[in-house]
């Protein structure tokens, strides 16, 4: 049986991958936080604060992409999320959650930390 950790992220990925706000936002803890990492090759989003702004930032950086796929995998030893389009990462997203609500994403956009994060074809 999966623990709660691991339903609130599955929950998270599936509203992403159908790009249903609303079902974001009510997987979100209204105190929820995310921070981007895209290193200097560009610009990282503000911070988000707040389950609505934390849902928008994330609908804009990982949902609703062309051609990606976003699965649930192990990052930092615990359930979060990898984005890959044709094989190669685009972004991983560490989670931390507190009983079925994500509370806090770290997404990482960096280019130079997301090798080893690429799928051999």
């Amino acid at each position: 049986m999966l623990d709660r950790h691991d339903q609130a992220v599955r929950r998270f990925a599936e509203a992403c991958r159908r790009g249903d706000v609303t079902a974001l936002a009510a997987v979100l803890d209204v105190n929820a936080v995310a921070t981007c990492d895209s290193g200097e090759a560009a610009p990282a989003p503000a911070p988000a604060h707040g389950g609505g702004e934390v849902a928008r930032l994330v609908m804009a950086v990982l949902c609703g992409r062309p051609g990606a796929e976003l699965t649930v995998e192990s990052v930092n030893g615990r359930a979060g999320l990898a984005l890959r389009r044709a094989s190669r990462a685009v972004a991983v997203v560490g989670t931390e959650t507190a009983g079925s609500k994500v509370t806090a994403l770290w997404i990482v956009l960096n280019p130079a930390k997301l090798g080893g994060w690429h799928r051999r074809r």
